[in-house]
């Protein structure tokens, strides 16, 4: 089977080792948009925010995203298959800022990983893309530290988070942003820090 993605240029290419190639992708909002917008229409996918949105609203969203300095979407890409959709963004350019001290060398994450497939759950999914995306923020983009800012009800994503070697910090409450690009709820969310030498050690 060939790979649809074979001819894209990845940020990011990874072996990890019983799963697979890790490719992180520039997003292609046009390209990508009806895949992503499937995973977002789930229920599963409450936290992300989009249900409810068509494909072409997905697109847009995702569109001035690229027009961005500050924020980046990302296709996560397992052996030509899509994995999971990966967002970065400078944490003093985002709402995050405003509710933790900001240090140098932080990024911060959003990660939405794919459902599963008609075989059903699949066992070290999570950690394997988590060990991928840590490689890329943390070593490719030479960053110190990686924020993540879950829902607070998003208990499973939480733990994830923290069997991953993160630190939880505190629950937070987001401000609502209203601006004619971007329109975010308010959000109760807990914080979560993942330092370069917890994830990469010696």
């Amino acid at each position: 089977m060939s790979d649809p993605y074979a001819d894209r240029t990845a940020v990011h290419e990874q072996r990890v080792d019983g799963f697979g190639t890790v490719r992180v992708l520039p997003l292609d909002a046009r390209a990508d948009a009806p895949v992503v917008h499937t995973w977002v229409s789930e229920e599963r996918a409450e936290f992300w925010g989009m249900r409810g949105l068509t494909p072409e609203q997905v697109e847009e969203v995702y569109a001035h995203l690229e027009t961005l300095d500050t924020h980046h979407a990302h296709l996560v890409v397992k052996d030509g298959t899509p994995a999971a959709l990966l967002q970065t963004y400078e944490p003093a350019a985002d709402r995050v800022g405003e509710c933790y001290e900001v240090r140098e060398g932080d990024i911060g994450v959003h990660l939405l990983i794919a459902p599963a497939g008609a075989d059903g759950p699949r066992p070290g999914w999570s950690s394997a893309l988590l060990t991928a995306v840590a490689s890329y923020v943390l070593h490719v983009l030479d960053r110190r530290r990686v924020v993540v800012d879950p829902d607070v009800r998003n208990e499973k994503a939480i733990a994830r988070f923290l069997r991953q070697g993160f630190e939880a910090g505190p629950a937070v409450v987001l401000p609502e942003v209203d601006l004619p690009d971007v329109q975010l709820p308010e959000k109760k969310a807990q914080l979560a820090f993942l330092r370069r030498e917890v994830a990469f050690p010696g």
